[in-house]
This record gives C-alpha cells, sequence and structure tokens, in this order.
C-alpha cells in the first residue's frame, strides 16, 4: 500500500511540476538561460539545475556543464546560493557502489558539496529501481521526489534551469 502511495504521489508530483514548469521555463537553451541571469542587474535569488535523462551516463558531460555555469554565475554574483536536483536514470550514477566506476562523477559531486552546492536525487525513483537513501553517499541528499524539491526551490524564489539530453 504504501508503494502505491509514493507511485501516486510521484506521478502527480510529476504532472504538477510539468504544469508549473512549462511557465517558469524560458524558450531557449539553457546557454541563454545562464546569459540572461548575467546580464541581470540584481542577484537572483538562487538557481536550481534540473538534470533529468533517460541516460545512465548523462551526469559524465552535465555535471561538468553545470559546474561551469556555476562558476560563471558565483563569479558574477559570488553569495548566489545553486542547487541542483537529478531525478531521471543519471540519477544511478552516483550511488555509493558506483562510485568507483563513476570517479569523476563522484569527485565532482564531492567538490560542489564542498563549494556549497546541495545535489538531490529523487528517492521515488531509486525506490522504483529498489533503492533506498543508504544506497547513496552522504554527500548526495535523497530527496522523497525530485520535482517537489525543485517545487521547493522555485516556491522561494530560485530560477531554474533545465539541462536535458542534448537534441
Amino acid at each position: 500500500m504504501n508503494s502505491i502511495r509514493h507511485t501516486f504521489v510521484g506521478i502527480m508530483t510529476l504532472f504538477l511540476s510539468s504544469l508549473i514548469f512549462s511557465n517558469l521555463v524560458q524558450a531557449g537553451s539553457h546557454a541563454e538561460e545562464i546569459d540572461q541571469l548575467l546580464a541581470q542587474k540584481e542577484e537572483p535569488m538562487g538557481v536550481v539545475f534540473e538534470i533529468v535523462t533517460g541516460k545512465s551516463n548523462s551526469l559524465d558531460w552535465a555535471l561538468p556543464m553545470v559546474k561551469g555555469y556555476i562558476g560563471k554565475l558565483k563569479e558574477r554574483f559570488p553569495e548566489i546560493e545553486v542547487s541542483i536536483v537529478t531525478h531521471g536514470n543519471e540519477q544511478f550514477a552516483l550511488t555509493t557502489n558506483k562510485a568507483k566506476k563513476q570517479p569523476k562523477v563522484h569527485s565532482l559531486t564531492q567538490q560542489l558539496n564542498k563549494e556549497g552546492v546541495q545535489l538531490h536525487v529523487c528517492g521515488t525513483h531509486a525506490e522504483w529501481k529498489g533503492l533506498t537513501n543508504e544506497d547513496f553517499p552522504d554527500y548526495v541528499d535523497v530527496s522523497t521526489t525530485g520535482p517537489a524539491q525543485i517545487n521547493d526551490y522555485v516556491a522561494v524564489g530560485y530560477t531554474l534551469v533545465v539541462i536535458s539530453e542534448p537534441d
């Protein structure tokens, strides 16, 4: 019964998120969105990067890209708060048992964490794969659901930047 409830909550969160996100995400690429943020006179409240793809190796290219964006944002706005939420199949590269197979991804995540950038994965998606919070290292936060975590950031004024599979 608990699993059915989690599935329902996950599906409803995804549905509601898609409605909200369609109004929040500006047209154009994420690089253009970053340029628009950098051109602002006032520091944004914060930025949340959403990484969601269908491929297990996507963090290999997505995390270095996001780290570059974070560097630019921090250079322009040194006090800006930044978080990352990953909730597609790519999130499973961050399990503890993948640390030796994915050292670049784990090292980069640890580095970002030390710089104050929190990285969240989706607990509901993990549960669907038979994983729990204990399957992820302590430098990865397991949120109840990725979309709900993103909604929480957006609700307090963070700007959403979506990173998905390149065209």
